[in-house]
């Protein structure tokens, strides 16, 4: 296991415990400069109503509030569009958009950040959230993070946004998984969240790719998952996975 791995494993274990804002930002801060990051910043978005967990200074996250900068950001109006992460800011393409955009991004270095990764996470019905790790390196290259460790960076973001989304709902407002879940639904799962492949899968538990496509398919449709990276995510919070 190299030292990316084990920052994840740590961080997933970590993440179990974590029960308001103050221990999912040490949890959080943990993982990211174990990544090679300063800063991280979790933006949750439901109907309008922004919800901002971050180690980003203070006087920038209150800043960017009192101007209303979540609906300027060029990186969160980027998020809503996108599945896939992305990195932003020293290396990654000029970003586009109009003088206010491009002078969001000119005062945003003005407190040191100067380039990172989003995760983009789309939840439906107007939802989103993003999950972004940022650094005042100007010599560091995000894209290489991105290039080497690519699934980690996701899942990092995707488990933060499910334990924390976890945390904001009751339990009485959506059903107990655990009961839904088929024995071979939480098979596939758990095989998807060691990194093996349908084709992999298939031939481990002893059935058609297809049918391991219908399986994780349902799982996602029942974990309300945006997709089986998500999903998987959403199972190990709930412990439904063997």
């Amino acid at each position: 296991m190299n030292s990316i791995e084990h920052s994840f494993q740590e961080f997933v274990d970590a993440i179990q415990t974590a029960h308001d804002d103050a221990s999912f930002e040490r949890v959080a801060t943990r993982v990211t400069q174990r990544l090679g990051f300063r800063w991280f910043a979790y933006l949750r978005i439901v109907e309008d109503a922004p919800k901002l967990i971050s180690s980003y200074p203070k006087s920038w996250t209150s800043r960017y509030f009192d101007l209303h900068y979540e609906q300027l950001d060029p990186v969160v109006r980027r998020a809503r569009l996108e599945h896939d992460l992305f990195s932003w800011g020293a290396g990654a393409p000029t970003p586009v958009g109009n003088r206010a955009q491009r002078k969001f991004f000119e005062e945003a270095t003005t407190f040191g950040i100067q380039s990172g990764i989003t995760v983009p996470i789309r939840s439906g019905f107007g939802r989103m959230a993003a999950f972004t790790l940022a650094t005042d390196d100007r010599a560091m290259r995000p894209e290489r993070l991105i290039a080497k460790s690519k699934d980690v960076v996701q899942l990092v973001g995707l488990y933060f946004h499910t334990h924390v989304a976890a945390r904001l709902v009751t339990a009485g407002d959506r059903p107990d998984a655990g009961d839904v879940l088929t024995q071979r639904e939480r098979q596939c799962l758990a095989w998807a969240s060691r990194g093996k492949t349908v084709a992999d899968t298939a031939i481990l538990v002893g059935i058609a790719p297809r049918t391991v496509v219908f399986h994780l398919e349902n799982a996602r449709s029942k974990l309300e998952a945006t997709s089986i990276a998500q999903c998987v995510a959403e199972a190990v919070r709930r412990r439904l996975l063997p």
